[in-house]
């Protein structure tokens, strides 16, 4: 995680630690659910590879895990990474994954957990948040679009080649 990143503890949220045991099975478990969804439609992490997620983001400079707990449980996440316009010199934060459990949706948890991740950028001098959404998640672009998200003027492609 980001050494000196700016976060203002609110009820309901918790940033991961990533040296927290319970924090760790809660990032793989919500991550595995994710995968498993149809907005997902990836094969899970196995124990080897969970350890290895873990890892790998407890290690990574700029990773920020954002969970969104209810009922004392997180039930929400946010894996965001920081970078760096080189346009506008200033740093910005990329979402990469947004995720709630099923039986927590329609609660605005997405929009929640959004609207912190926003707070966190503004707090930490970011000049914006980028996302991607598939075309086809509705629900997730109506929640980004209430959340002030938009195509890029002009719009711009996410394309990727698979090594």
């Amino acid at each position: 995680m980001i050494p000196d990143l700016i976060f203002h503890k609110e009820a309901g949220f918790e940033l991961c630690d990533f040296n927290n045991p319970t924090h760790c099975e809660s990032l793989c478990n919500l991550l595995n659910m994710y995968m498993a969804d149809p907005m997902g439609n990836y094969p899970q992490h196995d124990e080897k590879e969970n350890k290895k997620f873990v890892e790998d983001m407890k290690k990574h400079p700029t990773s920020i895990t954002l969970f969104i707990v209810s009922d004392n449980k997180a039930v929400g996440i946010i894996n965001a990474f920081m970078n760096y316009s080189t346009f506008r010199l200033r740093p910005f934060i990329n979402v990469h994954d947004v995720f709630v459990m099923p039986a927590y949706r329609g609660r605005g948890l997405s929009r929640r957990l959004i609207s912190k991740i926003k707070e966190i950028a503004r707090d930490n001098g970011c000049c914006k948040v980028t996302l991607e959404v598939r075309h086809d998640n509705i629900p997730a672009q109506r929640c980004y679009t209430s959340e002030g998200f938009k195509d890029d003027v002009p719009p711009m492609f996410y394309w990727e080649s698979i090594l």
